[in-house]
């Protein structure tokens, strides 16, 4: 073929690829446009009253990404701040939700990648022998070298979008691994908080019940003294022993709950449990004052919720993506290299050989493969959907069950404050009745388990209350910042 005539005719299909490839950057885009779903907002927390603007649909525009700071220093305790910045660097759930999210933007790369041509190069060297006694060959029974090198070329021009819709999958996965390390973060911080609050109020329990057991034991003495002096029975003697024994086998039991909540903490901060305790301490810790914001704003800080959108995001991806199969795929392909029996004629032009070309392959018959692919594509964003939704209602429910235990806990803790002073001044007119010979002291006794009791429970309320205060942090996404 004359020179002229090939010149021209790559000059030609060069042209086409050109033409190809802007109908790539200009071509169509089958598939549904991502629309983020509306979901009901009311217009308040009706835990805390009416603030906001009348109810309507709000799409969400996450922000779970913003920094929630450490929020733990409302409670105003430096061991627990301590615990806190460990779980961070230390917490074994916390390494595998970034591991994941790492996985994720791996995969984000990898189908990016797709957009790029694929070049791959090859040498080769062969020495053959052939049979003598194979008639016809003109190379029967000699010894022929082949020296070749080449490279190859493809490229798939995205012209309905396939790999785009792939790239948009991946990156929402990726965008909701990263909310789920938001909301894992977020759940192993509020559990170290919460163990370490119902620890701190085991050591006040105990110390409640060591010094009840001081008290008891010096109200057993004066009784001791009054039965060696003939006034009382030697029933009165065993029942403020009993009382003694029985308030050191509360205490002593309070040891293994106590244990188990150190070994909680021990894993939230990723050390065994063998190496790891905390001296008690007997201090009451601070009760926060957290503000809820209004309900609109839980779309946007909750991380759970920035997940279930983003997953809905890429199911709809994976919507264009099952859409693009219905649209052949373009393959631009080019290939050249040499090709010689002699090292001597390895680089001379008449070793060279190339070809170039594309190809256009459509499917035109899958027995409804790729249209039930599309249903069931739609299926799962519909799902996704319906998780997200599920999820925002989730949200508000533990907002408000919060809102409401705190408020509960609240009023609850102010009337127990008051049985707590009778209950201490019937204890203290009981003593001075038995002492005066009106009563037995079994009533005193009674007294002392009502006082014993009451208090307890007052302690547990603050314990109760505190821990309702990180779970509504928690509900709330934490995404705030203690003036």
């Amino acid at each position: 073929m004359p020179e002229n005539a090939m010149n021209e005719k790559i000059t030609k299909l060069v042209a086409m690829i050109a033409a190809l490839t802007v109908a790539t950057l200009t071509g169509c885009t089958p598939g549904p446009a991502y629309v983020r779903p509306s979901v009901a907002v009311p217009d308040h927390y009706k835990g805390i009253g009416a603030t906001t603007p009348p109810p309507g649909w709000k799409s969400a525009v996450p922000q779970d990404s913003l920094d929630r700071g450490a929020w733990w220093t409302v409670f105003h305790d430096a061991p627990l701040d301590a615990l806190e910045s460990r779980v961070t660097v230390s917490n074994q759930t916390i390494k595998q939700a970034v591991a994941n999210l790492q996985q994720a933007q791996a995969l984000v790369g990898e189908a990016r990648a797709a957009y790029m041509p694929t070049i791959s190069a090859g040498v080769a060297v062969n020495r053959n022998h052939t049979s003598k006694n194979v008639v016809g060959r003109s190379l029967a029974g000699k010894t022929v070298s082949d020296y070749a090198a080449g490279a190859d070329v493809e490229w798939e021009p995205d012209l309905f979008d396939r790999i785009g819709h792939e790239v948009d999958a991946a990156h929402a996965r990726a965008q909701a691994s990263q909310a789920d390390l938001e909301s894992v973060t977020l759940s192993m911080h509020a559990q170290l908080a919460m163990d370490y609050i119902d620890l701190r109020e085991l050591d006040i329990e105990a110390d409640l019940l060591n010094r009840s057991v001081t008290v008891y034991a010096q109200a057993r003495d004066i009784v001791k003294h009054r039965f060696d002096a003939g006034i009382a029975p030697a029933s009165d003697v065993a029942e403020a022993e009993s009382q003694v024994q029985a308030t050191q086998a509360q205490l002593i039991d309070l040891g293994a709950s106590r244990a188990r909540y150190e070994d909680a903490i021990a894993m939230l901060i990723g050390v065994p449990a063998s190496s790891f305790s905390m001296p008690p301490r007997e201090e009451t810790m601070t009760l926060p004052s957290i503000p809820t914001g209004v309900p609109s704003d839980l779309l946007e800080r909750r991380p759970d919720i920035a997940a279930a959108e983003r997953r809905v995001a890429a199911a709809n991806a994976d919507v264009g993506e099952a859409t693009s199969a219905f649209f052949p795929d373009l393959m631009l392909s080019a290939s050249g290299g040499v090709e010689s029996s002699t090292l001597a004629q390895w680089a001379s032009l008449p070793s060279h050989f190339w070809s170039i070309g594309p190809a256009l392959v459509g499917t035109l018959f899958d027995g409804g493969r790729r249209k039930q692919a599309l249903k069931a594509a739609e299926a799962k964003q519909d799902a996704a959907t319906a998780v997200y939704r599920q999820t925002v209602l989730s949200a508000f429910q533990e907002v408000e069950d919060n809102l409401a235990s705190l408020n509960v806990l609240r009023n609850e803790a102010l009337v127990q404050r008051r049985a707590v002073d009778a209950s201490t001044e019937a204890l203290r007119l009981a003593m001075n009745r038995y002492q005066a010979g009106a009563i037995d002291y079994l009533e005193v006794v009674s007294a002392q388990s009502t006082n014993l009791e009451q208090t307890q429970y007052l302690s547990q309320l603050s314990q109760r209350r505190l821990d309702s205060d990180i779970l509504l942090i928690k509900a709330l996404g934490g995404p705030w910042k203690p003036g």
